[in-house]
C-alpha cells in the first residue's frame, strides 16, 4: 500500500493529537503516512469536497456533504460542552437586528457556519473568511459581528470584543447534546482493515501525548496562532476529551442529530451512509 495522504490542522487541539503519529513516536499499526498536511480547516473541507486526501480532519457540517466517500474514525474528534464557536461584536457597538447584520464566519463549511444558519436563519448576509481574520475585522468595522473559533474563543476580549451568543451554549440548550465540531474522516474506499488500524493509530497518538504532553509543546506552538503557553494549554484541554479518544454511544448520538437538522434546513443532502468506520 502507498503512504497515506493525511491532512490536519495547524490549532494546538489537532497538532497536539497528531504529534506522534506525524514524528515516529508511536504503533501506528503497520501503516505508512506521507508528511501530514497542516492546512486551516476550511482548506481541509475544500479538499474533502474534492475527496484529494486518505484521512483528513474535517468539520461536521463539510462531512454532511462528502458521507459517501468518507466515514468518521472512532479516535480524533473535537466534540464537547463548553466548547462552541460565539457570536461576537465589538463591545462598543451593539446589533440590534441579526437580520439586517454582516456577520463574518470561517469558510463556507465550517461547522461554526453551520451552526450560526441554525441560529439565526434569517441572517443572510454572510461574509466567508479565515477563522484567524475575523477578530479584526470585526474590531474595524468592517462587519458588525463574527463567528469565531479556535483560540479566538480565550483572546477576543482583548481585542475589544464582546460575546453576544456562546453557539455551543445554544446548541446544547436546544438539544441536549455536546456540540459536534470535527472529525478525522477517512476514504471508505480503504477498505474496513486499513479504517480499523488508522483508528488504532490515531488513538495511540493520543495517548503518547497525554502520557508526554512535553514532548509535543515545541511542535504545537511552532503551528499555533497563539503563542502564550497559558492559551494553548486551555485549548487543548477544551477542545481534546474523552470524545477525542473515541466518540462513543453520546458522540454519534450528538453528531447524528447536527446532521439531521441539518438536513431539515435543507442546508445538508438527504443521504442514507453510515456514518462510524468499522469498529
Amino acid at each position: 500500500m502507498k503512504p497515506l495522504l493525511i491532512g490536519y490542522s495547524p490549532c494546538p487541539n489537532d497538532t497536539y493529537i497528531f504529534y506522534a503519529l506525524a514524528h515516529g513516536q508511536c504503533d501506528v499499526a503497520g501503516l505508512q503516512f506521507a508528511q501530514p498536511l497542516l492546512e486551516d480547516v476550511e482548506t481541509l473541507n475544500d479538499w474533502a469536497m474534492e475527496h484529494r486526501l486518505d484521512v483528513t480532519k474535517v468539520s461536521f457540517h463539510a462531512l454532511g456533504h462528502v458521507l459517501d466517500q468518507y466515514c468518521i474514525l472512532h479516535a480524533g474528534s473535537a466534540l464537547g460542552r463548553g466548547c462552541g464557536p460565539l457570536l461576537v461584536t465589538a463591545a462598543d457597538r451593539k446589533i440590534t437586528s441579526l437580520q439586517k447584520a454582516r456577520i463574518a464566519i470561517p469558510g463556507k463549511f465550517t461547522t461554526a457556519a453551520l451552526l450560526f444558519r441554525m441560529y439565526a436563519p434569517r441572517c443572510t448576509d454572510l461574509v466567508e473568511m479565515r477563522f484567524d481574520r475575523i477578530m479584526e475585522a470585526v474590531r474595524d468595522g468592517r462587519v458588525d459581528g463574527g463567528v469565531i473559533i479556535h483560540e479566538g474563543r480565550f483572546t477576543y476580549g482583548q481585542m475589544g470584543l464582546s460575546c453576544l451568543q456562546d453557539l455551543g451554549q445554544w446548541w446544547e440548550e436546544t438539544t441536549g447534546h455536546p456540540i459536534p465540531l470535527g472529525c478525522i474522516a477517512a476514504r471508505r474506499d480503504l477498505g474496513e482493515d486499513c479504517l480499523r488500524r488508522i483508528d488504532c493509530a490515531i488513538r495511540n497518538s493520543i495517548e503518547f501525548a497525554r502520557a508526554q504532553p512535553e514532548r509535543c509543546l515545541p511542535y504545537i506552538r511552532s503551528h499555533s496562532q497563539e503563542l502564550q503557553e497559558s492559551v494553548v494549554k486551555s485549548h487543548i484541554d477544551l477542545y481534546v476529551n474523552d470524545f477525542s479518544l473515541c466518540l462513543g454511544t453520546a458522540g454519534e448520538a450528538a453528531v447524528t442529530e447536527f446532521l439531521q437538522r441539518g438536513r431539515q434546513a435543507g442546508i445538508l443532502p438527504a443521504v442514507d451512509w453510515p456514518l462510524m468506520a468499522p469498529r
